[in-house]
Formats: structure tokens, C-alpha cells, sequence
């Protein structure tokens, strides 16, 4: 997943707010959303090649979320992958503070990652890079690609702004969460970060919407939670050409954890 936003009791409405694109080769097979019945009882995609996610919420309201730390120079450990972080948060009983902290302790076992994990007591933020850290944030609106929280790369910048103009209605659209998703649209050279990747390479993921025959956005998800703990959740998988193939809509009441 390449492209968050979120907005943690920023709106009077819904005290989570939460549009996100996930980026990945098309032939890293995965499942589209659904509730895991084996082991971890979650909603999430699953990545079928490592068994992980990148983005789950079980029937508490609590939410986790993963993104790659994107620089080639750091070394791939061979360990655990970091996608199983969701399961373990979200099949576990630590609160999202002291597994925040846990996780930045080991945070060495993974390739290089970005944590975002809510429940009732709060949102924590771990970083691998360029040193583990794990902090709780304040009620805000954030915004996280594939470096730190709120770097402030063209394609976070213009998503974020978008965001901002749709939390100012009454009620967040997710229809118009999944158009603010859908942009195309790249950066002009002079305003691309240098990641080691390459230029051909930055133009193509400088857009919140990413469209390649080998590389691409393979699902976005929008999810609210309102004020009286229904949560709303919306995902579109996606082909090469950008086309959504599946479409997943639920709703349900969380329960106190």
C-alpha cells in the first residue's frame, strides 16, 4: 500500500476517516476483502504469496495498516514479512501503544515499513527508517506513502488536499473518497523525490493511482467509522489497465473490546 490518508477525530461525524491505495506487482497473487475465518478473525485482502496483509479491521473497530519504507539501499532481511504485523495486532490483546513499541523493538526482523494501528485507546505510528520509532499521535488529519508519516511527496500533497475539501462536508462520501483515490495524474520532474529508484520509476508512482502492465494500484479502500461505531468499508480491486474487477461494500456495528 503506497497511499494513505487518514483523519483520527478530525471530523465531528466519524472519529476515523480513512481512504488508502495499495501498489504491487500484478503477478503477486492476493484476495480481494474478506473476513478470515482461519486463525486471525479480521477483514483485510491477504497477500497469497507470504499469507499477510496490508490493511485489516476485526469486529471491534480496531485498524491496521502497513506500507513499504521505500529505499532500495537498505538490505531485505530474510525473516518474517511485514504483512503478518496486521494479524498479529489485530489477533492479539496488546493495546495499539505497547505493540507499537514492541514492534519498533524488533523492527530489524522486517524489510523496511511504515505502521499505522488504532483501537479505543488511540493511533500509533511505528517507522523502521531512518531509526525504529514508535510514537501515538494526536487527533489530525495525516497522510503516509512510502517514507515517513506526512513526508511530503507531490501525489501525498495534492491526495491530502483533496481529502481535506471532502472532511469539510457533513457527511465524507466514500464514492467521492474512491475519485480523490482514482488520480492519475503524475508529477512534473522537478518536483519528484529521489529515491534510488530511477526517473522512469518516480514518474510512474509519483500518481495516487498507479497504471502498468507490471506494476500497479491493486485495490483502493475507503473506511469510516461514525460517532456511533458503525463502520463502513469499501474496496475495488483492480486490473492492469486500472479497471475495477471486484467490488466489496459491508457495514457493521463494532463491538467493545
Amino acid at each position: 500500500m503506497c497511499l494513505v490518508l487518514i483523519a483520527y477525530r478530525a471530523h465531528p461525524r466519524y472519529p476515523l476517516v480513512l481512504a488508502a491505495n495499495r501498489d504491487e506487482f500484478h503477478a503477486r497473487p492476493a484476495q480481494a476483502l474478506h473476513w478470515w475465518n482461519d486463525g486471525v478473525r479480521m477483514l483485510a485482502g491477504r497477500d497469497l504469496q507470504a499469507g499477510g496483509s496490508w490493511l485489516g479491521l476485526d469486529r471491534a473497530g480496531r485498524i491496521a495498516l502497513v506500507t513499504n519504507y521505500r529505499d532500495p539501499s537498505i538490505p531485505r532481511p530474510e525473516g518474517t514479512s511485514r504483512g503478518s504485523l496486521i494479524g498479529e495486532f489485530l489477533g492479539g490483546a496488546d493495546r495499539a501503544s505497547a505493540f507499537a513499541s514492541a514492534t519498533a523493538a524488533r523492527a530489524g526482523q522486517f524489510s523496511g515499513f511504515n505502521l499505522l494501528a488504532m483501537d479505543r485507546e488511540g493511533l500509533a505510528y511505528v517507522t523502521s527508517h531512518p531509526e525504529p520509532l514508535a510514537r501515538m499521535l494526536e487527533p489530525g488529519i495525516y497522510g503516509l506513502s512510502n517514507k515517513q508519516l506526512d513526508t511530503p511527496w507531490p501525489k501525498l500533497l495534492r491526495a491530502r488536499e483533496r481529502f481535506e475539501r471532502e472532511l469539510a462536508t457533513d457527511h465524507p462520501e466514500p464514492a467521492a473518497l474512491m475519485r480523490l483515490l482514482s488520480d492519475r495524474n503524475t508529477a512534473a520532474d522537478g518536483e519528484l523525490p529521489d529515491t534510488g529508484i530511477g526517473l522512469e520509476w518516480e514518474r510512474l508512482l509519483s500518481s495516487a493511482f498507479i497504471v502498468s502492465e507490471s506494476y500497479g494500484t491493486r485495490c483502493s479502500t475507503v473506511v469510516l467509522i461514525n460517532s456511533d461505531g458503525i463502520v463502513t468499508v469499501e474496496e475495488r480491486s483492480h486490473a492492469t489497465d486500472g479497471s475495477a474487477t471486484i467490488r466489496v461494500r459491508m457495514a457493521y456495528v463494532s463491538e467493545v473490546p
